[in-house]
């Protein structure tokens, strides 16, 4: 008697011999690469972030090596200085450092913290004395704005009508004391002679056909000039139906010269200068205004001979307006540099900038 297994009766589908590609082979080892550590994906931007924390204290000491007889000189002449007036002009230094985030947010539609945006204009100032031409400033500025959500045209719009308002509203500022003392202020030796204006025409129209041939030759360039100018008109017509940032724009930018002017002022007096606040507003502005728009580190260099020059034109002593100038570069330059410095590097070690 036979034994029927029940898979005798199967279909022969499913007595038919397993093929041999489909019979399980043995585990076999599949070789498996070391891990890359972690730590060495980063290693990279943590160098530079630390990098970018100790370079402002790396120009602050290149420059206090390069410039320091000139600090020197300046801390010795505050030494014997009024002490009274220096606190004034202290006052209104501290004024001028936040009329700056006052005029960036009047610049822009969406509103900013405030503590934040005072810190990075604070900041801003110190990068701005390192690179010529306002670039520092305007590097620190942008990457803050982005840093809060701000996109890029928006962002550049906001520079471009920031640096555009404070030329305008010194020159309107300008026009005012012309109309309003043009008995006490001697303008015919501040006028500049032909050649200085000729000078200052031909660098204007080198400047604007430099952008002209540029925006015409390089397509991204003009593609990009012209979404940034899309968006300036735009953010331009915002900004004006709101009262407080018609205010915060023009108000601030108005201030600003006004605020350093009684700086100088308030250092000629501890140094014994005879002329008037209006008299060392006016020279400042002019001075200002004639050669602001020179690519110097924080104007340093030809505002200050500018400003010497119109002093001495307006009756004071030439060693004395130099000693006035040398006195506000320390309160608005070597005062606030090495803090301005230390929150650029903290800012940066925080990854707001």
């Amino acid at each position: 008697m036979s034994l029927q297994l029940p898979l005798d009766d199967a279909p022969e589908a499913l007595r038919s011999p397993v093929p041999a590609s489909a019979t399980v082979s043995p585990a076999v080892p599949v070789p498996v690469s070391a891990p890359v550590p972690v730590r060495s994906r980063f290693r990279a931007p943590r160098l530079l972030r630390r990098a970018l924390v100790l370079l402002p204290l790396l120009l602050i000491g290149v420059w206090a090596a390069v410039d320091w007889r000139t600090m020197y000189d300046g801390a010795a002449r505050l030494g014997s200085a009024d002490p009274w007036w220096l606190l004034a002009a202290l006052f209104f230094t501290c004024l001028n450092w936040l009329s700056a985030p006052c005029v960036r947010q009047g610049a822009l539609p969406e509103r900013l913290p405030p503590g934040l945006l005072i810190a990075s204009q604070f900041a801003a100032g110190a990068a701005n004395h390192a690179l010529p031409a306002s670039i520092g400033a305007h590097a620190v500025t942008l990457r803050f704005l982005q840093g809060r959500g701000i996109p890029l045209a928006r962002a550049t719009a906001s520079l471009a009508l920031y640096s555009l308002v404070r030329p305008v509203a010194k020159t309107l500022v300008l026009l005012v004391f012309l109309v309003a003392r043009p008995d006490l202020l001697h303008l015919g030796a501040l006028v500049p002679d032909e050649w200085t204006l000729l000078l200052v025409a031909g660098g204007t129209a080198l400047g604007l056909a430099t952008a002209v041939v540029l925006m015409t030759t390089v397509r991204p360039l003009r593609r990009t000039l012209l979404d940034g100018v899309r968006t300036a008109l735009t953010d331009v017509r915002l900004l004006h139906t709101r009262p407080a940032r018609i205010l915060a724009l023009w108000g601030g930018a108005a201030a600003v010269p006004l605020l350093q002017a009684s700086v100088i002022a308030c250092v000629g007096a501890s140094l014994g200068l005879s002329l008037t606040w209006a008299q060392v507003t006016f020279a400042f502005l002019a001075a200002s205004t004639a050669v602001g728009a020179v690519p110097a580190p924080g104007g340093i260099g030809p505002v200050d001979a500018a400003m010497v020059f119109a002093l001495a034109a307006l009756g004071a002593p030439l060693d004395l307006a130099a000693a006035t100038l040398i006195g506000y570069r320390v309160l608005t330059v070597w005062v606030p540099l090495l803090p301005g410095a230390l929150v650029l590097s903290a800012l940066v070690q925080r990854k707001v900038l």
